[in-house]
């Protein structure tokens, strides 16, 4: 870079302070908040019951979000429904019905590590090593499947499809994992699938 654009690249107050002039290697983050804790301290209405957090986190909520939808469906529904006549007013005046899907979604995780621990944990463990991709753990998810079936008698669809041949279920998938799942493998011909 000559001389003259490098001047003309370093603002004026810069320009007066040091003859030398070197390009930056390091930029400090312009942060525009203290690095304090940022909850808000406004207690809930009291009309409002408590409700625990979820507390999974994202692979279990993954292998179990299409069961979350099958028995949650309808608490689901209300909540939205609510949002929608809320009429863009967020999501205070939908608490209830919001905190009534949490519970279902917790209902649903406790429910499965009870009747299903094993295969459950292999599959959100799998989709932890593979990077979240579901199509490289079928064979732990059709075992899973099974399971949650037998026990809870959830089935999994996959909203807005119709298909005859679930993507789970199939002989010849188009996507296929770089690498097997020997636990998922191992589970799948335990649940015989």
């Amino acid at each position: 870079m000559d001389a003259l654009m490098l001047h003309c690249a370093i603002p004026a107050v810069h320009q007066k302070k040091n003859k030398k002039y070197a390009m930056a290697t390091h930029r400090e983050a312009n942060y525009h908040f203290d690095g304090g804790v940022f909850v808000d301290p406004t207690p809930m209405p009291s009309d409002i019951p408590h409700v625990d957090e979820v507390g999974a986190t994202s692979a279990p909520l993954l292998s179990a979000s299409f069961f979350i939808g099958a028995r949650c469906q309808p608490y689901s529904d209300d909540y939205m429904l609510c949002k929608q006549e809320a009429g863009g007013k967020g999501a205070a005046p939908c608490l209830k019905e919001g905190r009534r899907v949490t519970r279902c979604a917790i209902s649903v995780l406790e429910d499965m590590n009870k009747s299903c621990a094993e295969v459950f944990k292999t599959h959100y463990e799998c989709l932890e090593k593979q990077n979240h991709e579901l199509y490289a753990c079928r064979p732990a998810e059709r075992a899973l499947n099974k399971c949650v079936f037998d026990n809870l008698k959830l089935e999994k669809k996959v909203p807005g499809s119709d298909l005859k041949d679930p993507v789970w279920l199939k002989k010849n998938p188009g996507y296929k994992p770089d690498t097997v799942d020997a636990d998922g493998v191992a589970a799948a011909k335990a649940a015989g699938v």
